[in-house]
């Protein structure tokens, strides 16, 4: 960039220099070769130079979409016998755990957990999950991140929408998210591969650990946490070998399994509070996606998507 010149107090302007440095450079590609000052003896860039192409179209590009992921682990389970956030599969792994790591895993942050029964002993799972350097088993994605929030649904005994409304109010307070992957807990079968499919990452390029499940696919069944299996789809569902754009704050889409609706449900920060102000009982998200037509991506190719409402 050539010598710089000193500010007030003998301090370089570094930062700003940095920041135009990308402008320079593209003024320089655009064939502009004097910028000296007439008073110098050099010219002003003629006003055709000044309106090249290549000036026309530069830009700084936008940032990357920023998604969250939202755990609904609020309830009783009392067809489980338990609440499913304290269950663990037959290999000993806990459905909560995977369930966090699944969603870092795929590249969501913060991810939001929302605890309810038993809410203590759960978030408790949460952080031996932490602190443990051994807890993350090949199934379980990733070790749980650092950048986990907790939040207990007071209400969560009211039903789904409690739980989700929680989650929701969470996320807004997180003003550099665009949209939250939402899912349950109860689908240990889940992984990141298809979350990241869901969002519009790019999930070919995860290792083994983002594609793994932690425990069996489980029985089909159950309400689903945010638009649940049986949910109406949208027109134009997208298939296996489709990449979906990245997700925005407009963003309303969900991942089906052979043609059957399940998680993620992905949705945008413009929905937020039209949904917290809309859900009630136990339906969750449901009545919403059916009425703005949410966007399905196929992803039965990569796991069955069920959740498990009973112990096998």
């Amino acid at each position: 960039m050539g010598a710089f010149r000193a500010g007030p107090g003998g301090s370089w302007w570094v930062g700003e220099l940095e920041y135009f440095e990308p402008y320079l450079r593209a003024y320089n590609a655009a064939g502009v070769e004097t910028l000296a000052h007439p008073r110098d003896g050099g010219t002003w860039p003629q006003r055709e130079r000044r309106r090249n192409p290549t000036m026309a179209g530069m830009h700084l590009p936008p940032p990357p979409s920023r998604v969250a992921g939202l755990v609904l682990a609020a309830g009783a389970g009392s067809r489980y016998g338990m609440p499913k956030a304290l269950v663990h599969d037959s290999a000993g792994h806990s459905w909560l755990q995977h369930a966090v790591r699944v969603l870092a895993a795929a590249g969501c942050s913060p991810v939001i957990v929302v605890l309810g029964a038993r809410g203590a002993e759960a978030a408790a799972l949460l952080e031996a999950g932490r602190d443990d350097p051994t807890g993350a088993p090949a199934r379980g994605a990733c070790q749980l991140p650092a950048s986990v929030l907790v939040v207990q649904a007071a209400d969560w005994a009211e039903g789904l929408s409690a739980s989700l409304r929680t989650g929701l109010r969470c996320a807004l307070d997180q003003p550099d998210v665009d949209a939250v992957a939402i899912i349950p807990v109860d689908v240990p079968d889940l992984n990141a591969a298809t979350v990241a499919r869901v969002i519009g990452a790019n999930h070919e390029t995860m290792d083994e650990r983002g594609t793994g499940t932690a425990g069996g696919p489980g029985t089909a069944g159950g309400s689903g946490a945010a638009g649940g299996p049986g949910t109406a789809g949208g027109p134009g569902a997208a298939d296996a070998a489709t990449s979906p754009a990245a997700v925005s704050a407009d963003t309303l889409r969900q991942a089906r399994f052979a043609g059957q609706p399940g998680h993620p449900v992905v949705i945008g920060r413009a929905h937020w509070v039209p949904l917290i102000d809309s859900i009630a009982g136990d339906t969750g998200a449901r009545p919403y996606l059916h009425a703005h037509q949410v966007e399905q991506i196929e992803c039965g190719d990569l796991g069955t998507g069920a959740d498990v409402d009973r112990p096998n």
